[in-house]
Protein backbone atom coordinates (compact mmCIF):
# COMPACT_ATOMS: atom_id res chain seq x y z
CA UNK A 1 0.00 0.00 0.00
CA UNK A 2 1.43 3.31 -0.85
CA UNK A 3 1.89 6.49 1.48
CA UNK A 4 -1.43 7.88 0.30
CA UNK A 5 -3.71 4.93 0.98
CA UNK A 6 -1.91 4.41 4.53
CA UNK A 7 -2.49 7.92 5.73
CA UNK A 8 -5.96 7.75 4.03
CA UNK A 9 -7.03 4.52 5.86
CA UNK A 10 -5.77 6.20 9.03
CA UNK A 11 -7.27 9.01 8.57
CA UNK A 12 -10.27 7.35 8.23
CA UNK A 13 -9.92 4.80 11.34
CA UNK A 14 -9.57 7.70 13.44
CA UNK A 15 -12.35 10.14 11.96
CA UNK A 16 -14.66 7.03 13.01
CA UNK A 17 -13.39 6.15 16.28
CA UNK A 18 -13.66 9.91 17.06
CA UNK A 19 -17.32 9.33 16.08
CA UNK A 20 -17.70 6.67 17.76
CA UNK A 21 -16.29 8.39 21.02
CA UNK A 22 -18.24 11.32 20.76
CA UNK A 23 -21.97 9.56 20.24
CA UNK A 24 -20.73 7.11 23.36
CA UNK A 25 -19.59 11.01 25.32
CA UNK A 26 -22.94 12.32 24.32
CA UNK A 27 -24.89 8.89 25.93
CA UNK A 28 -23.53 9.18 29.28
CA UNK A 29 -22.91 12.69 29.90
CA UNK A 30 -26.43 13.32 31.94
CA UNK A 31 -24.64 10.36 34.00
CA UNK A 32 -21.50 12.11 34.97
CA UNK A 33 -20.64 15.18 36.92
CA UNK A 34 -21.73 19.10 36.08
CA UNK A 35 -18.62 20.73 34.04
CA UNK A 36 -17.98 22.67 30.98
CA UNK A 37 -19.02 21.56 27.71
CA UNK A 38 -16.27 19.79 26.13
CA UNK A 39 -14.85 20.91 22.42
CA UNK A 40 -14.99 17.54 19.85
CA UNK A 41 -11.71 15.31 20.34
CA UNK A 42 -10.10 17.67 22.30
CA UNK A 43 -12.34 18.56 25.21
CA UNK A 44 -11.62 20.85 27.77
CA UNK A 45 -7.84 21.08 27.16
CA UNK A 46 -8.05 24.54 26.56
CA UNK A 47 -9.34 25.29 29.87
CA UNK A 48 -6.46 24.21 31.75
CA UNK A 49 -4.29 27.10 31.16
CA UNK A 50 -1.14 27.66 33.58
CA UNK A 51 -0.92 25.38 36.66
CA UNK A 52 -3.26 22.70 36.53
CA UNK A 53 -4.24 23.03 40.26
CA UNK A 54 -5.05 26.16 39.68
CA UNK A 55 -7.03 25.67 36.16
CA UNK A 56 -8.91 23.18 38.40
CA UNK A 57 -9.68 25.11 41.03
CA UNK A 58 -11.12 28.30 39.28
CA UNK A 59 -12.93 25.45 37.40
CA UNK A 60 -14.62 24.41 40.65
CA UNK A 61 -16.30 28.00 41.36
CA UNK A 62 -18.32 27.36 38.69
CA UNK A 63 -19.14 23.68 38.12
CA UNK A 64 -18.92 22.31 42.11
CA UNK A 65 -17.10 20.36 44.08
CA UNK A 66 -17.27 17.40 42.03
CA UNK A 67 -16.99 17.76 38.44
CA UNK A 68 -16.34 15.85 35.04
CA UNK A 69 -13.62 17.09 32.25
CA UNK A 70 -12.74 15.33 28.94
CA UNK A 71 -9.37 15.93 28.58
CA UNK A 72 -8.75 14.52 24.75
CA UNK A 73 -10.09 10.83 24.88
CA UNK A 74 -9.91 10.70 28.79
CA UNK A 75 -12.75 11.48 31.03
CA UNK A 76 -11.66 13.19 34.68
CA UNK A 77 -13.91 13.43 37.49
CA UNK A 78 -12.13 16.23 39.74
CA UNK A 79 -13.10 16.20 43.27
CA UNK A 80 -12.63 19.43 45.38
CA UNK A 81 -14.01 18.83 48.64
CA UNK A 82 -13.24 17.13 51.88
CA UNK A 83 -16.54 15.18 52.42
CA UNK A 84 -16.79 13.64 48.25
CA UNK A 85 -12.92 13.05 49.04
CA UNK A 86 -13.72 10.69 52.11
CA UNK A 87 -16.30 8.66 49.76
CA UNK A 88 -13.45 8.47 47.39
CA UNK A 89 -11.41 7.09 49.55
CA UNK A 90 -13.28 5.78 52.00
CA UNK A 91 -16.05 4.06 50.45
CA UNK A 92 -14.74 3.09 47.14
CA UNK A 93 -11.06 3.05 47.95
CA UNK A 94 -10.23 -0.41 46.72
CA UNK A 95 -12.36 0.81 43.49
CA UNK A 96 -9.94 3.88 42.72
CA UNK A 97 -6.19 2.78 44.14
CA UNK A 98 -5.06 2.44 40.65
CA UNK A 99 -3.13 4.99 38.77
CA UNK A 100 -3.23 5.79 35.23
CA UNK A 101 0.32 5.04 34.11
CA UNK A 102 1.86 8.32 32.16
CA UNK A 103 2.64 7.43 28.28
CA UNK A 104 6.36 8.97 28.87
CA UNK A 105 6.79 6.37 31.68
CA UNK A 106 6.91 3.16 30.13
CA UNK A 107 10.18 2.86 29.36
CA UNK A 108 12.82 0.94 30.77
CA UNK A 109 9.91 -1.63 32.14
CA UNK A 110 10.00 0.79 35.20
CA UNK A 111 5.88 1.16 35.01
CA UNK A 112 5.78 -2.76 35.52
CA UNK A 113 8.43 -2.51 38.53
CA UNK A 114 7.98 0.15 40.32
CA UNK A 115 5.61 -0.02 44.29
CA UNK A 116 4.03 3.59 42.80
CA UNK A 117 2.62 2.47 39.81
CA UNK A 118 2.03 -1.47 40.46
CA UNK A 119 -1.84 -1.93 41.04
CA UNK A 120 -2.55 -2.49 44.32
CA UNK A 121 -3.96 -5.84 43.84
CA UNK A 122 -0.87 -7.17 42.29
CA UNK A 123 1.28 -9.56 44.89
CA UNK A 124 4.21 -7.67 44.07
CA UNK A 125 2.83 -4.64 45.05
CA UNK A 126 1.70 -6.00 48.48
CA UNK A 127 5.08 -7.02 49.25
CA UNK A 128 6.80 -4.39 48.59
CA UNK A 129 4.92 -2.10 50.15
CA UNK A 130 5.15 -4.53 53.28
CA UNK A 131 9.03 -4.74 52.92
CA UNK A 132 9.02 -0.43 52.97
CA UNK A 133 7.11 0.01 55.76
CA UNK A 134 8.73 -2.56 58.44
CA UNK A 135 12.32 -2.15 57.32
CA UNK A 136 12.14 1.66 56.56
CA UNK A 137 9.06 3.96 57.95
CA UNK A 138 8.06 1.43 61.21
CA UNK A 139 7.90 3.21 64.57
CA UNK A 140 10.87 0.64 65.74
CA UNK A 141 13.30 1.46 62.66
CA UNK A 142 12.39 5.45 62.80
CA UNK A 143 13.48 5.07 66.02
CA UNK A 144 16.69 3.27 65.64
CA UNK A 145 17.61 5.70 62.87
CA UNK A 146 17.27 8.60 65.28
CA UNK A 147 21.27 9.02 65.37
CA UNK A 148 21.73 8.80 61.47
CA UNK A 149 18.83 11.61 60.88
CA UNK A 150 20.64 13.84 64.04
CA UNK A 151 23.75 13.28 62.13
CA UNK A 152 22.04 14.54 58.65
CA UNK A 153 20.57 17.57 60.55
CA UNK A 154 24.00 18.16 61.85
CA UNK A 155 25.76 18.72 58.36
CA UNK A 156 23.12 20.62 57.56
CA UNK A 157 23.75 22.97 60.72
CA UNK A 158 27.84 23.32 59.72
CA UNK A 159 27.08 23.92 56.22
CA UNK A 160 24.96 26.52 57.05
CA UNK A 161 26.97 28.48 59.76
CA UNK A 162 30.12 27.81 57.12
CA UNK A 163 28.20 29.83 54.93
CA UNK A 164 27.00 32.57 58.02
CA UNK A 165 30.92 33.28 58.38
CA UNK A 166 31.61 33.81 54.87
CA UNK A 167 28.77 35.89 54.28
CA UNK A 168 27.16 33.37 51.63
CA UNK A 169 23.78 32.84 50.50
CA UNK A 170 22.36 29.32 50.92
CA UNK A 171 20.20 28.02 48.55
CA UNK A 172 17.44 26.41 50.97
CA UNK A 173 15.98 24.37 48.55
CA UNK A 174 18.93 22.24 47.35
CA UNK A 175 20.82 22.21 51.00
CA UNK A 176 17.65 20.41 52.21
CA UNK A 177 17.84 18.32 49.13
CA UNK A 178 21.41 17.10 49.91
CA UNK A 179 20.31 16.48 53.40
CA UNK A 180 16.90 14.67 52.56
CA UNK A 181 19.01 12.57 50.04
CA UNK A 182 22.01 11.50 52.17
CA UNK A 183 19.07 10.29 54.60
CA UNK A 184 17.52 8.46 52.36
CA UNK A 185 20.43 6.66 50.82
CA UNK A 186 22.27 6.37 53.85
CA UNK A 187 19.11 4.56 55.01
CA UNK A 188 18.84 2.70 52.19
CA UNK A 189 22.24 1.78 51.29
CA UNK A 190 24.85 3.20 53.79
CA UNK A 191 26.47 5.92 51.46
CA UNK A 192 26.39 9.87 51.06
CA UNK A 193 25.24 10.19 47.68
CA UNK A 194 26.23 14.28 47.76
CA UNK A 195 28.00 16.71 49.98
CA UNK A 196 26.50 20.45 50.52
CA UNK A 197 29.82 21.67 49.35
CA UNK A 198 30.14 19.76 45.71
CA UNK A 199 27.60 20.22 42.31
CA UNK A 200 26.77 16.59 43.35
CA UNK A 201 23.37 16.77 44.79
CA UNK A 202 22.54 19.52 42.86
CA UNK A 203 23.36 17.04 39.14
CA UNK A 204 21.08 14.43 41.11
CA UNK A 205 18.47 16.85 41.61
CA UNK A 206 18.58 17.98 37.53
CA UNK A 207 18.00 14.46 37.13
CA UNK A 208 15.55 14.08 39.14
CA UNK A 209 13.50 16.99 38.44
CA UNK A 210 14.15 16.57 34.46
CA UNK A 211 12.36 13.01 35.08
CA UNK A 212 9.45 14.68 36.94
CA UNK A 213 8.97 17.46 34.45
CA UNK A 214 9.06 14.92 31.79
CA UNK A 215 6.20 12.97 33.29
CA UNK A 216 4.10 15.67 34.49
CA UNK A 217 4.39 17.49 31.06
CA UNK A 218 1.18 17.87 29.08
CA UNK A 219 1.27 14.75 26.60
CA UNK A 220 -0.48 14.72 23.51
CA UNK A 221 0.31 10.46 23.81
CA UNK A 222 -1.75 10.69 26.93
CA UNK A 223 -5.11 12.57 25.43
CA UNK A 224 -4.72 10.52 22.30
CA UNK A 225 -3.47 7.40 23.31
CA UNK A 226 -3.31 6.43 19.09
CA UNK A 227 -0.26 8.84 19.09
CA UNK A 228 1.52 6.77 21.26
CA UNK A 229 3.68 4.94 18.91
CA UNK A 230 5.31 8.13 17.67
CA UNK A 231 5.83 9.62 20.48
CA UNK A 232 4.83 12.95 19.56
CA UNK A 233 6.61 15.52 21.88
CA UNK A 234 9.69 12.92 22.48
CA UNK A 235 8.70 12.69 25.95
CA UNK A 236 9.30 9.10 26.47
CA UNK A 237 12.88 9.25 24.91
CA UNK A 238 13.63 12.36 27.54
CA UNK A 239 12.46 10.12 30.17
CA UNK A 240 14.26 6.96 28.89
CA UNK A 241 17.76 8.85 29.39
CA UNK A 242 16.55 10.48 32.35
CA UNK A 243 15.70 7.15 33.96
CA UNK A 244 18.51 5.56 32.74
CA UNK A 245 20.89 7.79 34.18
CA UNK A 246 19.48 7.67 37.69
CA UNK A 247 19.53 3.29 37.43
CA UNK A 248 23.19 3.51 36.05
CA UNK A 249 23.85 5.28 39.35
CA UNK A 250 21.76 3.15 41.47
CA UNK A 251 23.54 0.13 39.59
CA UNK A 252 27.14 1.46 40.71
CA UNK A 253 26.42 1.09 44.40
CA UNK A 254 24.35 -2.08 44.01
CA UNK A 255 27.71 -4.00 42.39
CA UNK A 256 29.94 -2.55 44.48
CA UNK A 257 28.24 -3.96 47.50
CA UNK A 258 27.34 -6.94 45.42
CA UNK A 259 31.49 -7.09 44.99
CA UNK A 260 31.75 -6.45 48.78
CA UNK A 261 29.56 -9.41 49.93
CA UNK A 262 31.14 -12.09 46.99
CA UNK A 263 34.96 -11.14 47.52
CA UNK A 264 35.24 -9.75 51.21
CA UNK A 265 36.53 -12.17 53.72
CA UNK A 266 35.80 -10.44 56.66
CA UNK A 267 32.96 -8.09 55.38
CA UNK A 268 31.00 -6.42 57.95
CA UNK A 269 27.34 -6.58 57.00
CA UNK A 270 25.58 -3.05 57.00
CA UNK A 271 22.27 -2.47 58.65
CA UNK A 272 20.09 -0.97 55.60
CA UNK A 273 17.86 -1.93 53.51
CA UNK A 274 20.05 -2.75 50.46
CA UNK A 275 21.56 -5.42 53.01
CA UNK A 276 18.08 -6.65 53.81
CA UNK A 277 16.94 -6.67 50.07
CA UNK A 278 20.13 -8.52 48.64
CA UNK A 279 19.89 -11.19 51.30
CA UNK A 280 16.13 -11.96 50.33
CA UNK A 281 16.90 -12.18 46.57
CA UNK A 282 19.90 -14.89 47.58
CA UNK A 283 17.58 -17.00 49.74
CA UNK A 284 15.38 -17.86 46.65
CA UNK A 285 12.93 -17.42 49.20
CA UNK A 286 10.77 -14.67 47.88
CA UNK A 287 10.49 -13.88 43.73
CA UNK A 288 12.58 -10.90 44.67
CA UNK A 289 14.91 -9.87 41.80
CA UNK A 290 17.98 -7.49 40.78
CA UNK A 291 15.95 -5.41 39.01
CA UNK A 292 13.26 -5.38 41.56
CA UNK A 293 15.49 -3.97 44.28
CA UNK A 294 17.14 -1.09 41.92
CA UNK A 295 13.70 0.08 40.75
CA UNK A 296 12.49 0.33 44.46
CA UNK A 297 15.47 2.03 45.74
CA UNK A 298 14.79 4.58 42.50
CA UNK A 299 11.41 5.08 43.90
CA UNK A 300 13.00 5.42 47.44
CA UNK A 301 15.69 8.31 46.51
CA UNK A 302 13.04 10.11 43.74
CA UNK A 303 10.02 10.26 46.39
CA UNK A 304 11.82 10.60 49.36
CA UNK A 305 14.19 13.68 48.42
CA UNK A 306 12.33 16.14 46.45
CA UNK A 307 9.42 16.27 48.60
CA UNK A 308 10.28 16.58 51.57
CA UNK A 309 12.95 19.29 50.25
CA UNK A 310 10.65 21.26 48.60
CA UNK A 311 8.26 21.30 51.76
CA UNK A 312 11.19 22.84 53.64
CA UNK A 313 11.79 25.66 51.18
CA UNK A 314 8.33 26.82 51.10
CA UNK A 315 8.54 26.90 54.59
CA UNK A 316 11.26 28.95 55.66
CA UNK A 317 9.91 31.15 52.50
CA UNK A 318 6.95 31.68 54.66
CA UNK A 319 8.41 31.99 57.68
CA UNK A 320 11.31 34.91 56.82
CA UNK A 321 8.17 36.57 55.05
CA UNK A 322 6.31 36.47 58.54
CA UNK A 323 9.14 37.38 61.04
CA UNK A 324 7.00 37.36 63.86
CA UNK A 325 6.07 33.75 63.67
CA UNK A 326 9.73 32.45 63.51
CA UNK A 327 10.42 34.53 66.80
CA UNK A 328 7.44 32.71 68.06
CA UNK A 329 8.45 29.52 67.36
CA UNK A 330 12.15 29.98 68.50
CA UNK A 331 11.30 31.27 71.79
CA UNK A 332 9.22 28.02 72.13
CA UNK A 333 11.77 26.05 71.58
CA UNK A 334 14.38 28.07 73.73
CA UNK A 335 11.22 27.70 76.76
CA UNK A 336 11.69 23.81 75.92
CA UNK A 337 14.97 22.74 75.53
CA UNK A 338 16.97 26.12 76.87
CA UNK A 339 19.12 28.69 74.81
CA UNK A 340 21.95 26.01 74.12
CA UNK A 341 24.07 25.38 70.92
CA UNK A 342 22.65 21.89 70.46
CA UNK A 343 20.63 20.07 67.86
CA UNK A 344 16.81 19.78 69.01
CA UNK A 345 16.07 16.23 70.00
CA UNK A 346 13.31 14.70 68.34
CA UNK A 347 11.81 13.47 71.75
CA UNK A 348 11.26 17.37 71.99
CA UNK A 349 9.15 17.86 69.13
CA UNK A 350 5.94 16.18 71.02
CA UNK A 351 6.29 19.37 73.70
CA UNK A 352 6.84 22.39 70.89
CA UNK A 353 2.80 23.15 69.94
CA UNK A 354 3.56 26.11 68.09
CA UNK A 355 6.42 24.43 65.76
CA UNK A 356 3.72 21.54 65.01
CA UNK A 357 1.07 23.99 63.94
CA UNK A 358 4.06 25.83 62.31
CA UNK A 359 4.85 22.47 60.39
CA UNK A 360 0.77 21.89 59.52
CA UNK A 361 0.16 24.91 58.32
CA UNK A 362 3.46 24.42 55.46
CA UNK A 363 1.79 21.15 54.80
CA UNK A 364 -1.63 22.86 54.28
CA UNK A 365 -0.56 26.18 52.04
CA UNK A 366 2.22 24.47 50.77
CA UNK A 367 1.35 20.70 49.68
CA UNK A 368 4.37 19.19 47.88
CA UNK A 369 1.81 16.98 45.36
CA UNK A 370 -1.44 19.69 45.10
CA UNK A 371 -2.92 16.75 42.75
CA UNK A 372 -3.61 13.66 43.69
CA UNK A 373 -4.16 11.38 40.53
CA UNK A 374 -6.02 7.84 40.61
CA UNK A 375 -7.94 5.75 37.89
CA UNK A 376 -11.06 4.07 38.57
CA UNK A 377 -10.62 0.59 38.10
CA UNK A 378 -14.93 -0.19 38.16
CA UNK A 379 -17.76 1.89 37.50
CA UNK A 380 -18.79 3.52 40.81
CA UNK A 381 -21.29 6.15 42.18
CA UNK A 382 -19.87 9.48 43.93
CA UNK A 383 -22.12 11.54 45.39
CA UNK A 384 -25.16 10.47 43.63
CA UNK A 385 -23.06 11.37 40.18
CA UNK A 386 -21.69 7.88 37.92
CA UNK A 387 -18.08 7.63 37.39
CA UNK A 388 -17.18 5.72 34.33
CA UNK A 389 -14.64 2.70 34.36
CA UNK A 390 -11.04 3.82 33.60
CA UNK A 391 -11.97 7.32 34.07
CA UNK A 392 -8.89 9.60 35.73
CA UNK A 393 -9.71 10.47 39.39
CA UNK A 394 -7.99 14.00 40.33
CA UNK A 395 -8.09 14.94 43.69
CA UNK A 396 -7.52 18.59 43.95
CA UNK A 397 -5.64 18.83 47.58
CA UNK A 398 -4.73 22.39 46.87
CA UNK A 399 -8.27 24.18 46.56
CA UNK A 400 -8.80 21.67 49.53
CA UNK A 401 -6.64 23.28 51.45
CA UNK A 402 -7.30 26.79 50.50
CA UNK A 403 -11.38 26.43 50.21
CA UNK A 404 -12.68 29.31 52.21
CA UNK A 405 -15.62 27.54 53.36
CA UNK A 406 -12.90 25.33 55.27
CA UNK A 407 -10.59 27.98 56.73
CA UNK A 408 -10.70 31.40 57.67
CA UNK A 409 -7.80 33.33 55.50
CA UNK A 410 -6.89 30.58 53.58
CA UNK A 411 -3.90 32.12 51.76
CA UNK A 412 -2.65 33.53 54.93
CA UNK A 413 0.25 31.88 56.52
CA UNK A 414 -1.49 31.46 60.13
CA UNK A 415 0.01 28.76 62.41
CA UNK A 416 -2.21 29.78 65.10
CA UNK A 417 -5.19 27.83 63.53
CA UNK A 418 -3.73 24.16 64.14
CA UNK A 419 -3.25 25.08 68.23
CA UNK A 420 -5.61 23.04 70.35
CA UNK A 421 -6.75 21.13 66.51
CA UNK A 422 -6.62 17.45 66.11
CA UNK A 423 -6.72 17.68 62.35
CA UNK A 424 -3.01 16.26 61.20
CA UNK A 425 -2.01 15.06 57.84
CA UNK A 426 -1.86 11.13 58.34
CA UNK A 427 -4.99 10.49 56.32
CA UNK A 428 -8.02 10.63 58.69
CA UNK A 429 -8.73 14.23 58.00
CA UNK A 430 -9.64 14.94 54.70
CA UNK A 431 -9.41 18.71 54.72
CA UNK A 432 -5.48 18.13 54.67
CA UNK A 433 -4.55 15.45 52.56
CA UNK A 434 -0.91 16.34 52.16
CA UNK A 435 -0.10 12.91 51.71
CA UNK A 436 -3.08 10.99 50.34
CA UNK A 437 -5.59 8.50 52.03
CA UNK A 438 -6.38 4.89 51.62
CA UNK A 439 -4.45 2.67 50.35
CA UNK A 440 -1.91 4.87 48.41
CA UNK A 441 -1.25 7.20 51.37
CA UNK A 442 2.39 7.60 50.92
CA UNK A 443 4.36 5.15 53.04
CA UNK A 444 7.01 7.83 53.75
CA UNK A 445 4.83 10.21 55.94
CA UNK A 446 6.28 9.04 59.38
CA UNK A 447 9.98 10.04 57.92
CA UNK A 448 9.20 13.03 56.14
CA UNK A 449 7.05 14.16 59.24
CA UNK A 450 9.78 14.19 61.30
CA UNK A 451 12.23 15.32 58.81
CA UNK A 452 9.93 18.97 57.80
CA UNK A 453 9.97 19.45 61.38
CA UNK A 454 13.75 18.76 62.38
CA UNK A 455 14.87 20.69 59.24
CA UNK A 456 12.54 23.76 60.14
CA UNK A 457 13.11 23.83 64.28
CA UNK A 458 16.96 23.33 63.53
CA UNK A 459 17.04 26.38 60.49
CA UNK A 460 15.40 28.75 62.99
CA UNK A 461 16.65 28.34 66.28
CA UNK A 462 19.64 28.83 65.18
CA UNK A 463 19.99 31.31 62.40
CA UNK A 464 18.06 34.31 61.71
CA UNK A 465 17.91 35.10 57.56
CA UNK A 466 18.16 37.73 55.21
CA UNK A 467 17.55 37.58 51.57
CA UNK A 468 19.64 38.58 48.71
CA UNK A 469 20.57 42.43 47.54
CA UNK A 470 18.37 43.78 50.10
CA UNK A 471 15.20 42.79 48.95
CA UNK A 472 12.62 42.67 51.53
CA UNK A 473 11.09 39.73 52.84
CA UNK A 474 7.34 41.15 51.86
CA UNK A 475 8.88 41.86 47.96
CA UNK A 476 9.94 38.00 47.77
CA UNK A 477 8.04 36.43 44.51
CA UNK A 478 5.99 33.07 45.45
CA UNK A 479 4.88 32.42 42.97
CA UNK A 480 4.80 28.14 42.27
CA UNK A 481 6.02 26.06 39.13
CA UNK A 482 4.68 22.24 38.85
CA UNK A 483 7.18 19.28 39.08
CA UNK A 484 6.96 16.06 40.45
CA UNK A 485 6.16 18.57 43.38
CA UNK A 486 4.93 22.40 43.54
CA UNK A 487 8.24 23.85 44.03
CA UNK A 488 9.02 27.69 44.54
CA UNK A 489 9.25 28.96 40.84
CA UNK A 490 12.23 31.19 42.21
CA UNK A 491 14.77 29.18 44.35
CA UNK A 492 14.70 30.51 47.51
CA UNK A 493 18.07 31.84 48.48
CA UNK A 494 18.93 33.48 52.30
CA UNK A 495 21.89 34.37 53.86
CA UNK A 496 22.03 33.23 57.25
CA UNK A 497 23.04 35.39 60.70
CA UNK A 498 23.71 33.82 63.94
CA UNK A 499 20.91 34.04 66.13
CA UNK A 500 22.24 35.33 70.08
CA UNK A 501 22.40 31.84 71.82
Amino acid sequence: MDAPSTLFVFLMILLTWCCFYLLRSTSSRRKLPPGPNPLPIIGNIFQLRGLFHESLTKLSYEYGPLMSLKLGTRTAIVVSSPEIAKELFQKNDLKCSSRSIPDALKVLDHHNLSVVWLPVTATRWRDLRKLIKEKLFSAERLNSNEGLRREMVQQLCDYVQECCRSGQAVDIGEAAFTTSLNLISNTVCSVDFARHDSKNSQVLKENVSDLMKNLTAPNLADLFPLLAVVDPQGLRRKTKLCLGKLLDFIDGVMIERLRERATSVEYLRKNDLLETLLDLMESNETELKYKDIRHLMLDLFVAGSETTSTTTEWGMAELIRNPEKMLRARAEIDEVIGQCDELIPESSISRLPYLQALVKEIFRLHPAGAIVARQADADMEINQYFVPKNAQLILNVSAIARDPKLWSNPDSFEPERFLNSEIDVKGKHFQLLTFGAGRRICPGLPLAHRMVHLMVATLIHKFDWKLEGGLKPEDMDMSEKSGLTVQKAIPLKAIPVLTMI
